[in-house]
């Protein structure tokens, strides 16, 4: 498959002299801002570990960051798997920016589903089947194996090309790749298979990769630091050159989910029982349907080399919003998915009080059955006070770029304590296109005044459609 040649003499540099045209760079690209932009963590004094008042993008609900930053350290410490916790507060309080920010607090590493309860309901899925594959992609697996490698620097890349068999056409034959360390470099002979994994990743002179021995397996690290200097239109990773010889025996750390695997394992090939095989098959084509059998029969395997010490397994979050939407089915499911030994951390949100458990017709606390109820770690969240929601203001309109001159951002903190935080909150853009088509860059009084008139909020809309209904009643007697 692969052959080693060394490294022939350079050519001479040609000594014509090639035209020079001044590249200008593109214009970046314009990133998108979404409602918990401005969120970065849940604002936390590494000293007293009590959530700071206006950290991290968050403003108040300190107590309620403080029960989410120790919800967080036991994820970290692996004793919360299989417990559930309650975000229940008023709308508007934060409770989708703190399960966001408890995802940015664990990391990468750490798995993080967000699933809206209504998505459970499907006509061509079951509702348990959806919970299953949710909890599944929660609960992720890292992997680790020794393996000879190929790494370095990718200084050459030539397919060469040969007649076929019919003498009409042409092929590659192989691939020649140069590689190149800290310490020396390589030329290596490579099958036209990997040729199609380096086309698939992009592959280009200049990017650090890695090629397995054995199986040919080629991973793109990233761009060489080399070029850091260079423009870049995408923004790519950057890693150091590699160290050593090109040829090294490599730790090697692969995550995925155990849903992952569902999938990759839906129709077995290979050897049985094999982790390394199991994690091969994520590419692989034609999928099956996931059986509990297939799902039970990974377990066992994954269970193996956890106690082997090839895997480790990293419970996640599974985040539900909307709880109060799932029934009495799903609730009856997540009794026994949560006593599961391979179970997430699932975090319910919900802003309904006492109402009607689906399915059953009782009414209970936030929608949930009682039972469920004394299993979750319940976590509060309370309304915002005026200088809360001003202070809130100011950091969405830094995170959209949007200036307001004094008046005009006096009048929508205004808007936001009188009227609602997120009504203000959607006042920000409208504001500054009327301040746009005005040729201003700043948002005077006169732009937020226009825009309360051509939007209404939720009670004036309320207000309005009340008027409507009682004018077609009287008609109609």
């Amino acid at each position: 498959m692969d052959m080693e040649v060394d490294e022939g003499v350079a050519g001479t540099a040609s000594s014509r002299l090639a035209p020079i045209e001044e590249v200008k760079p593109t214009p970046k690209q314009i990133k998108r801002i979404a409602a918990h932009s401005h969120v970065k963590g849940l604002g936390i004094d590494p000293e007293s570990q009590m959530a700071i008042h206006e950290a991290a993008g968050f403003v108040g609900q300190a107590n309620a960051r403080t029960a989410a930053s120790i919800i967080v350290d036991m994820i970290r410490m692996k004793s919360m798997a299989g417990r559930a916790v309650l975000l229940a507060g008023p709308p508007a309080t934060g409770k989708t920016a703190i399960a966001l920010a408890m995802a940015q607090e664990l990391g990468d590493g750490v798995p993080f589903v967000p699933l809206v309860a209504s998505e459970v309901f499907s006509s061509e899925v079951k509702k348990t089947e959806v919970l299953m594959r949710s909890f599944r992609r929660s609960i992720g697996l890292r992997v680790k194996e020794t393996k000879d490698v190929y790494e370095g620097e990718v200084t050459e890349l030539s397919p060469i090309e040969s007649s076929d068999n019919t003498g009409l056409g042409k092929t590659i034959s192989h691939l020649v790749l140069s590689l190149k360390t800290a310490k020396g470099s390589k030329q290596l002979k490579l099958d036209p298979s990997i040729y199609d994994s380096i086309l698939k990743q992009r592959v280009e002179v200049g990017d650090v990769i890695y090629i397995e021995a054995n199986s040919g397996i080629v991973k793109r690290v990233g761009r060489c630091d080399v070029y850091a200097s260079e423009f870049d239109l995408e923004a790519d990773e950057f890693v150091p050159m590699p160290k050593g010889d090109v040829r090294k025996s490599k730790d090697l750390v692969q995550n995925v989910s155990l849903h992952d695997l569902d999938l990759a394992n839906a129709r077995p090939q290979g050897r049985q029982g094999d982790v390394s095989n199991i994690v091969s098959q994520l590419m692989a084509p034609k999928k099956t349907e996931v059986t509990d059998r297939l799902r039970s029969e990974i377990n066992k395997v994954v269970n193996e080399y956890i106690e082997s010490g090839v895997a480790e397994l990293m419970p996640g979050v599974l985040f539900i919003d909307e709880v109060h939407m799932l029934d009495v089915e799903c609730f009856t499911y997540l009794y026994r998915a949560l006593e599961s030994p391979m179970a997430p951390v699932v975090v319910f949100a919900t802003n309904r009080g006492k109402t009607t458990v689906r399915g059953l017709g009782d009414k209970a606390a936030h929608g949930i059955p009682p039972e469920m109820l004394d299993r979750l770690m319940i976590i509060p969240t309370m309304i915002y006070n005026e200088s809360d929601i001003r202070k809130i203001l100011v950091h969405r309109t830094e995170a959209e770029n949007v200036q307001f001159d004094e008046k005009a951002f006096d009048y929508l903190s205004r808007v936001g304590s009188e009227k609602s935080l997120r009504y203000a909150l959607q006042l920000i853009a409208p504001a500054r296109l009327c301040a746009q088509t005005c040729g201003r860059e700043i948002v005077e009084l006169a732009d937020v005044e226009r825009c309360t008139t051509l939007f209404m909020d939720r009670g004036e809309s309320l207000k309005k459609a009340e008027e409507v209904q009682k004018k077609l009643g009287n008609r109609s007697n």
